[in-house]
């Protein structure tokens, strides 16, 4: 169940070489990435169109990609421009390419009709090129259905107790309603999750940016955006402090995002920012270490529960599901929109 018209990140800029290629497979589709001589990025259908060979498997000659199978050359249009054996090549002969928008160094595809992909459209992922943040980018691949991680991410509960030594540190985290509420403005659809922990002890990471000595105050508030990206402010203040005091707080923002590769795989390029001037490198790589320390916890629970999954076993749905129900319901509701759109047209 995937929406198509709609931005999937690909990449973070810098996986893309100057004088290479990255292939990597989205929404089960093989595709091609890569920056001509002027920096340009183009996104090519990694198939060639003689008998399908993957064109990763060839080499760059300049702009173009030769296919290491025949030998069929395409430039960065996907258009074949030389085939061996004949003066010219056929007309018809080419390769799909596909609309990309580079974006606070995310790569990102529009998988969907050329003709509708808008730039508008793009998240606001600003603290991934942002002077005032400071982070170290991440990328983990999961063999499981990108939907059982939304679940995960849509669901803060669980932070109790599959993150009780990295990320939660206290049964509270679990204990908290969310607010959740409908997102939809320029063009973004999602929701909007709003979490306060109160009165709790700090998570272990928060150390590596400033002593506490006391509990803190947590807050966890984010949007989850089609088609599966997380922008999140969160962090903590001694309780002493008021409400609207951060001077001796810990603030973080997260831009993470899921990209289904294929029915049972998912890429998720993740990052969690710390602010400019609270911490050295030191710092910045110790809280992407203990990010990915918790997200490895997330993996082992996540594929343990796809190899358990069972469809002809009843689910009980319970309080803590009421985002992830939402989630589903509005991703459903995309997706009959887009296939209704197609069937007309």
């Amino acid at each position: 169940m995937w929406v198509r018209n709609c931005w999937y990140v690909i990449a973070w800029e810098h996986e893309i070489p100057a004088d290479g290629f990255l292939a990597r497979t989205v929404l089960g589709e093989p595709l091609l990435a890569y920056r001509t001589g002027n920096g340009q990025l183009t996104i090519l259908e990694d198939r060639c169109c003689h008998r399908q060979a993957p064109l990763s498997k060839g080499r760059r000659e300049g702009d173009c990609i030769r296919c290491g199978y025949h030998g069929l050359k395409f430039d960065a249009q996907g258009s074949c421009v030389e085939v061996p054996g004949l003066d010219k090549a056929p007309p018809g002969a080419r390769v799909k390419t596909y609309p990309v928008a580079e974006h606070n160094k995310w790569v990102f595809v529009w998988m969907g009709d050329t003709a509708r992909a808008d730039i508008t459209l793009l998240p606001d992922n600003f603290s991934n090129d942002d002077p005032a943040w400071h982070y170290k980018p991440g990328y983990m691949h999961y063999d499981t259905p990108y939907l059982l991680i939304c679940d995960n991410l849509l669901d803060f509960s669980h932070l109790s107790y599959v993150h009780e030594k990295t990320l939660g540190g206290s049964p509270a985290i679990a204990q908290a309603r969310p607010v959740i509420e409908r997102v939809s403005d320029k063009g973004q659809r999602g929701l909007r999750v709003t979490r306060h922990v109160p009165n709790v002890p700090p998570p272990p990471y928060y150390s590596k940016i400033r002593p506490l000595s006391g509990n803190v105050d947590r807050w966890f508030i984010y949007d989850f955006l089609l088609p599966g990206t997380l922008l999140m402010k969160s962090g903590g203040r001694p309780v002493a402090d008021a409400p609207d005091d951060l001077s001796n707080a810990v603030q973080l923002h997260s831009c993470q995002t899921l990209t289904p590769e294929t029915e049972t795989s998912t890429h998720y390029f993740f990052q969690q920012a710390h602010q400019t001037g609270r911490g050295d490198a030191s710092v910045t790589e110790g809280i992407f270490q203990s990010l990915v320390a918790a997200f490895n916890e997330d993996k082992d629970m996540i594929t343990a529960q796809h190899r358990n999954l069972n469809a002809d076993a009843a689910m009980q749905p319970l309080w803590m599901d009421a985002a992830l129900i939402q989630w589903r319901k509005l991703l459903e509701q995309e997706v009959a929109t887009e296939q209704a759109r197609h069937a007309a047209a």
